[in-house]
């Protein structure tokens, strides 16, 4: 991530020990985060950033197969994946770990910022997308939320995939149909934090909006996720996509 780093040996799928953690990075060193990228230089240093913040980084890898085969020993929480590997797709490589027994939740680092190249990553199932222009304290923290169940996104992208998922969801709503109508009735305020939910806000953001505490906002989330029979933010940020919840700013 930072430019002074050199290229390390190309030691793919090599378990890495999350050992020498920083002091006040220890209460995250039980996320266990996979590196899947085809660079040995940027995985390095993607590897030594996350450690070097308290995470446990169990592995990294610059091919897709491997990844897929090495994440079902190791078992990572959080998988941070390249869209370019030499032999498969990384989109391949995220619907392969959707699919998995204990599927990761997968956060996108990569140098494109297509639409295209988005969007197929969220509908393959990834949780987030970060181009790789981020800084390090915007990629550590794209990755603690991605770890928490949050959707994240690169500034400018959120908006774009919104849009995508509400013009899909329109139409297949049909003309005249409301698609917010359908499933569980939510009271006004859990359909509120839900709108903010989808935006991308954190709790404590939606609590400062809506001038709730943090335990309130997370009760209201909880209770909406048990209604919707959903189990994350991820998949509560798709269903207000799909219904047609998410307003853009």
């Amino acid at each position: 991530m930072s430019g002074d780093e050199r290229p390390g040996a190309d030691d793919a799928a090599r378990p890495a020990a999350g050992a020498g953690a920083a002091a006040d990075g220890r209460e995250r060193a039980r996320v266990r985060v996979m590196v899947v990228d085809d660079h040995p230089m940027w995985r390095e240093a993607v590897a030594r950033d996350l450690t070097e913040a308290g995470y446990d980084v169990v592995a990294a890898t610059g091919e897709g197969r491997q990844a897929l085969r090495v994440a079902a020993a190791v078992r990572p929480d959080v998988v941070v994946l390249d869209l370019r590997l030499p032999d498969l797709p990384g989109v391949e490589v995220a619907r392969g770990f959707g699919a998995s027994a204990a599927p990761p939740r997968v956060l996108v680092l990569s140098a494109s910022a297509e639409e295209a190249d988005v969007l197929e990553a969220v509908k393959a199932g990834a949780s987030g997308y970060l181009v790789k222009s981020a800084s390090r304290e915007e990629f550590l923290d794209a990755v603690r939320r991605t770890a928490e169940g949050d959707a994240v996104f690169t500034p400018g992208l959120a908006g774009l995939v919104l849009g995508e998922y509400r013009r899909l969801a329109h139409g297949a709503a049909g003309p005249g149909r409301d698609a917010a109508q359908d499933g569980p009735r939510l009271t006004d305020r859990e359909t509120e934090v839900l709108r903010m939910v989808a935006k991308g806000l954190t709790y404590r953001q939606i609590a400062e909006r809506l001038v709730l505490s943090h335990r309130t906002v997370q009760n209201h989330v909880q209770n909406t996720l048990s209604k919707l029979q959903l189990h994350n933010r991820v998949e509560l940020v798709r269903y207000a996509i799909e219904k047609g919840l998410a307003e853009l700013d």
